[in-house]
């Protein structure tokens, strides 16, 4: 089973680990289109304001430009660790227990803007970059889309992903029986379904602990869905018109 998590913009200040080793990250077949990226953007850090206008900041944001230029030098903590956020904070990685941490580094996936997906605990350093940033001569979906997707495609088993729309774009899970993408909805009192946003985020973190701290390794969505109730939640599969694979989280 491998769960694809969303980063988030907002991260923690730094870290306990060493500095950026690409060698250190999941997925080592994405090195090298991590190791472009990379480069290009400290390579634009060392322009102020190229980088606010390109990253889209902030007047309170500016010190980003610094955090971006000491990239390869800066200390490192664990994915799941560094990212802030209501997913991240809902997921809390930083009170799970030894067994619950070691199951998410199996399973858990958080697809970063600057180093595509990465394992949960993967070091990795503070950085600013989004899916829709403008690196000079590198565009993000045509940096990462095949890539990523390539990369997706060698997994066989379960496949849950959770991320934004934003993020798919830069890399598709692979259409296969195996594969399904969550919507958190909510159900009125008249039966009418819609999509949430602020709690959107929430249900997710809420639900991958749960996962988390349950510790099985899934092989199917319907092994999931009758597990979910036992955990507090409520989860359905979706037959969209389209035909894709989707499942609903109901909060």
């Amino acid at each position: 089973m491998l769960i694809l998590l969303p980063p988030s913009e907002t991260k923690r200040a730094g870290g306990t680990g060493r500095s950026l080793s690409l060698e250190d990250l999941r997925f080592p077949e994405l090195t090298e289109v991590r190791r472009q990226l990379a480069n290009d953007v400290v390579e634009l850090a060392a322009d102020r304001e190229a980088t606010i206008t390109a990253l889209k900041l902030g007047p309170k944001q500016h010190a980003e430009v610094e955090v971006n230029r000491e990239l390869w030098q800066a200390p490192t903590m664990p994915a799941l660790d560094r990212y802030t956020g209501v997913l991240f904070d809902a997921l809390d990685a930083g009170s799970l227990d030894a067994d619950a941490r070691a199951f998410a580094a199996r399973h858990v996936v958080v697809h970063a803007a600057l180093f595509g997906p990465v394992g949960a605990l993967d070091p990795i350093p503070a950085y600013r970059l989004s899916h829709d940033s403008r690196v000079p001569g590198r565009p993000m979906k045509k940096h990462w889309k095949s890539a990523v997707a390539e990369t997706l495609e060698q997994h066989d088993g379960l496949l849950i992903d959770m991320r934004s729309e934003a993020y798919v774009a830069l890399g598709p899970a692979p259409a296969t029986p195996n594969s399904f993408y969550l919507r958190v909805l909510t159900e009125g009192s008249n039966g009418a379904r819609r999509a949430l946003n602020h709690f959107n985020k929430k249900a997710k973190g809420e639900f991958t602990r749960a996962i988390l701290q349950a510790g099985i390794d899934f092989a199917t969505v319907d092994e999931l869905c009758v597990w979910a109730p036992t955990a507090g939640f409520r989860l359905e599969r979706l037959y969209p018109a389209s035909g894709a694979q989707e499942i609903a989280l109901l909060v």
